[in-house]
């Protein structure tokens, strides 16, 4: 567990994580948390309920303006289409705003799944979908699950589930199963007062890089002091190297089967032969996977460095099944790229990810 020794596996593009949840769930307290402890990262956030976020440390840092966009004329799902989505966007992803990740806090009447596909609709070449993070209130989850049936389904699409209160739950064992039994490989993690690790969702800067700019964690000092100590749960991860290639095909099986609770993978693919060109950087979250190549610099060690980060992963188990996709052949099969190519965006390949995300969950 911690930080991962290796950069991050995706280009230059920014994440854009979708937070929703009923209302009361705690959608607001985690974006606080994480806006607290950011790493030295900087947040821009999208949000409906303007009036929860505590406005006076974000005006501080300078999270308002520039960081942050107010939408308190109704749901984000009704109120915008893709291409106004898209000039949010642009602004809080434009270099001089020196936004890391951005968040989009949806109202609790949200429809998550309308808010996914408006990200992975995105033409914007400055972003990647994040994934979906569902908040749901460990002490209502049976009254909420009556009054909104709903939340089954969007349990079902998220990516992260993060189940709050579980200090207030009575029975907090069977609400953690139950919720379990509701997602599709989802991470779900227990928290209190929305405290989850940001590497989660994001990878934490170093406060000193920050040099001349204040940041949460400069403001916040005091931010936790009812709650101190260690977060509540934290986040298992795998750092694999290897300086054999990778065989893609056993990659893509791989992928293609990776466990529950595996949340995210980045970090960069050497296949040898079948490129010997470029490097593939890979980015994966939830069921959302992505490849990009780029092309090796001179002199570099041709090296494979991936992390995998999750909740609940055996890591034992994972990393075997990666050495099992090494190949050190000298000859590449003509057609062994098909599966990561179509996980390519541009010229030679389609646009890359998956839609798995959006399908509706079978009754």
């Amino acid at each position: 567990m911690g930080n991962s020794p290796v950069d991050s596996g995706s280009p230059q593009q920014i994440p854009v994580v979708v937070l929703a949840g009923f209302l009361g769930s705690g959608k607001t307290t985690l974006l606080n948390h994480l806006l607290h402890r950011s790493g030295g990262s900087r947040i821009g956030a999208i949000v409906n309920d303007f009036g929860a976020i505590e406005i006076d440390a974000m005006a501080v840092a300078g999270a308002l303006g520039d960081s942050t966009v107010s939408l308190g004329n109704g749901c984000l799902c009704c109120a915008v289409d893709a291409g106004e989505l898209d000039l949010y966007l642009d602004r809080l992803a434009a270099p001089a705003t020196g936004i890391d990740v951005i968040v989009i806090e949806a109202s609790g009447l949200a429809e998550p799944q309308e808010l996914v596909r408006m990200v992975l609709a995105s033409e914007h070449p400055g972003i990647v979908y994040g994934g979906l993070v569902e908040v749901v209130d460990a002490a209502e989850f049976d009254a909420t699950r009556a009054g909104h049936p709903e939340i089954d389904r969007h349990l079902a699409l998220a990516d992260l589930v993060v189940v709050n209160k579980l200090d207030r739950a009575g029975d907090a064992d069977r609400v953690l199963g139950l919720v379990r039994s509701l997602t599709d490989r989802a991470a779900v993690v227990p928290a209190t007062y929305g405290r989850i690790d940001p590497e989660f969702l994001f990878d934490c800067r170093p406060t000193e890089e920050r040099v001349g700019q204040l940041s949460f964690d400069d403001l916040d000092d005091h931010g936790d002091d009812n709650h101190t100590g260690h977060l509540h749960t934290g986040y298992d991860s795998l750092s694999f190297t290897s300086d054999v290639p990778l065989e893609p095909r056993r990659l893509m099986r791989f992928l293609d089967g990776r466990p529950e609770g595996l949340y995210r993978i980045k970090g960069y693919v050497d296949f040898g032969p079948y490129d010997p060109v470029n490097r593939y950087a890979v980015h994966a979250v939830g069921r959302f996977l992505r490849f990009y190549p780029e092309p090796w610099a001179p002199g570099e060690a041709r090296l494979t460095q991936l992390v995998l980060i999750g909740s609940g992963i055996d890591a034992d188990t994972l990393g075997k099944e990666l050495q099992g996709c090494r190949n050190d052949a000298p000859h590449a099969d003509e057609h062994g790229m098909w599966g990561v190519l179509r996980y390519v965006q541009g010229p030679d390949g389609p646009d890359g990810g998956t839609e798995a995300d959006l399908e509706d969950p079978p009754a």
